[in-house]
């Protein structure tokens, strides 16, 4: 058993363009190893693991449905019950991409979009409980960040979606970063998107990867084919990070924390 709370992010899952460059990528990057299930007709599910332990998932994005639909890492946030979060999202003015639905042996999960746009997946587990509980170690999901167009109507939305409680810091002049909490620890970021840097970029959940060495991370994630969107730098008294674009291009960031 995982033990996660309302609120908490439990997994993340890569929906890929090219799942064969991803599953070359990142286990290079990340030391993963990867097990594949067979789906059927929905294909493979792959399951990335470090130690052995589960901490992610990827798939190859096929069908209709996702046609339109870049490259991306899809944060999952337990729920206590994925069928009333659902009915929760639209009345609070969001989206559901995806209903809810029964996995057969895994769990309940939903897919939704907030009022500004930002798409992330509800889950109550069963039979898997979501990643194991391994953050901060170098090669697991850290930290997961919303970057959108409304903070302050973002802020209401999620407080009465997931009842987090929220602290806010400053950051620099005028701008302010909103750490979400459950149960009095933080649990998820957020910034107001300003500045030139964010032209043509939709609201977004950003998932961080821990990592050793934030600027060998990325000179080794430029070799193996990606992109850097943003360079190594410094966060004060949390450590420094670098946002990615991985060769398929899904966006991710890394991030080596001052104390690990």
């Amino acid at each position: 058993m995982s033990g996660y709370r309302q609120g908490e992010f439990c997994w993340y899952e890569l929906g890929a363009r090219d799942i064969d460059a991803t599953l070359r990528f990142y286990p290079a990057l990340m030391k993963w190893g990867i097990i594949s299930h067979d789906m059927g007709e929905q294909g493979t599910y792959y399951i990335s693991q470090l130690e052995g332990q589960d901490v992610g998932a990827g798939y190859q994005m096929s069908g209709p449905q996702f046609e339109g639909v870049p490259p991306h890492w899809m944060p999952y946030v337990w729920v206590d019950d994925v069928y009333a979060a659902a009915a929760k999202v639209t009345e609070l003015g969001g989206k559901i991409v995806l209903p809810a639905l029964d996995v057969p042996n895994v769990g309940f999960m939903a897919v939704a979009q907030d009022p500004q746009g930002a798409h992330f997946a509800m889950y109550l587990g069963r039979e898997h409980q979501g990643a194991a509980r391994l953050a901060p170690k170098p090669g697991t999901f850290s930290w997961t960040e919303l970057l959108t167009t409304n903070a302050a109507a973002a802020r209401r939305f999620y407080n009465q979606l997931l009842g987090w409680t929220l602290v806010e810091l400053p950051v620099g002049p005028g701008m302010t970063y909103t750490v979400f909490q459950v149960g009095g620890k933080p649990a998820a970021g957020m910034m107001q998107m300003e500045g030139p840097q964010f032209q043509g970029v939709p609201p977004n959940w950003m998932s961080y990867l821990s990592v050793a060495d934030c600027d060998m991370a990325a000179d080794r994630a430029k070799e193996l084919g990606a992109k850097v969107l943003m360079p190594p730098q410094d966060v004060p008294n949390t450590g420094r990070f670098c946002v990615l674009s991985d060769p398929a291009g899904a966006v991710f960031a890394i991030i080596a924390f001052l104390s690990m």
